[in-house]
């Protein structure tokens, strides 16, 4: 129970860095991308800062409850990161939310809670792995990683921010993955520090945090954030399950389970739909209504960009 409540909090916390990072990355010129000077620049920003000691904070409470947890159960949770950032979003932004957004996140909350309730994933253990195994599912992954980043680097604008969000998802669940591995060592009596594990998390962890800048600055967050927030577990739920061990209900279980996936697929698609997570696009649609008339005041007011 504790695992679970972690995430959660996690999962608030990394919307919070998303908005804030996204709201500072939006000013970075498109043609520094992928430099080190997109990073300095975005050092200097407040907005940024906040976002990355959110993103820590995170991060922290992210490995405890991996730790705790089964990583097929608690890694799922990471999907109401979405939600939280449309009510964050919400509030820094000046939107509201409108009835299909209400509609998308109570899908994606009881869907989720039908998936975890349902899978109910048990036993394995990321510390009986043999190392071949361990190797195989990193190549693979990590495979899949660069191959989107390549994709994303020929893209333009927000099919650009699409692939590099997916990506993050995959490298961030690559690392949760690492992450329940070393604490796996760990408790089976073995030191932070003398775990191959720990090393390469080591690695995996700002390369990941790279990708995610690139892919907060390529474009919206429309673009960028529902396919992070959904690889990232999935990938998790697939390492949990074919690599670890785990192993979730079977018979009507499994297939109550997968129609709870479909639900949270489906608040998802509506979720990313949602104006709120373009505040550029929504203040001055509803900056064009003010002064034209139009259409209904939404309580939306134009962004000012630093």
């Amino acid at each position: 129970m504790l695992g679970v409540v972690l995430m959660l909090v996690a999962a608030a916390l990394n919307a919070s860095a998303s908005v804030l990072q996204r709201r500072a990355a939006r000013d970075e010129p498109r043609s520094r991308s992928f430099s080190a000077g997109m990073l300095l620049d975005l050092a200097r920003r407040p907005a940024w800062l906040c976002g990355i000691l959110a993103m820590l904070s995170g991060f922290v409470l992210h490995a405890v409850s991996i730790s705790l947890s089964r990583i097929a159960l608690v890694q799922p949770l990471l999907v109401v990161e979405l939600p939280f950032t449309l009510l964050l979003a919400s509030w820094m932004f000046h939107l509201r939310l409108g009835s299909r957004d209400w509609t998308a996140i109570v899908l994606q909350t009881v869907g989720l809670g039908v998936f975890v309730g349902c899978l109910s994933p048990a036993g394995g253990d990321p510390g009986a792995v043999p190392a071949g195994t361990w190797a195989l599912a990193i190549g693979l992954t990590a495979g899949g990683v660069v191959a989107l980043v390549l994709l994303g680097r020929r893209a333009r604008h927000q099919r650009r921010a699409a692939f590099l969000g997916v990506a993050t998802g995959a490298a961030f669940g690559l690392n949760s993955s690492l992450i329940a591995g070393v604490g796996a060592a760990v408790g089976h009596g073995e030191g932070l520090f003398t775990t191959w594990q720990t090393y390469v998390v080591m690695v995996v962890g700002p390369a990941s945090f790279f990708v995610l800048q690139n892919a907060l600055e390529a474009g919206t967050l429309v673009a960028s954030q529902p396919g992070f927030t959904l690889t990232n577990p999935a990938v998790s739920v697939a390492w949990g399950l074919a690599v670890f061990g785990e192993q979730g209900r079977t018979g009507w279980f499994l297939v109550a389970a997968l129609a709870g996936a479909l639900l949270v697929g489906a608040g998802t698609v509506l979720l990313a739909r949602s104006p709120l997570l373009d505040p550029d696009a929504s203040s001055a649609r509803a900056g064009s209504e003010s002064r034209t008339g139009g259409g209904r005041e939404t309580g939306a007011v134009p962004d000012r960009r630093r």
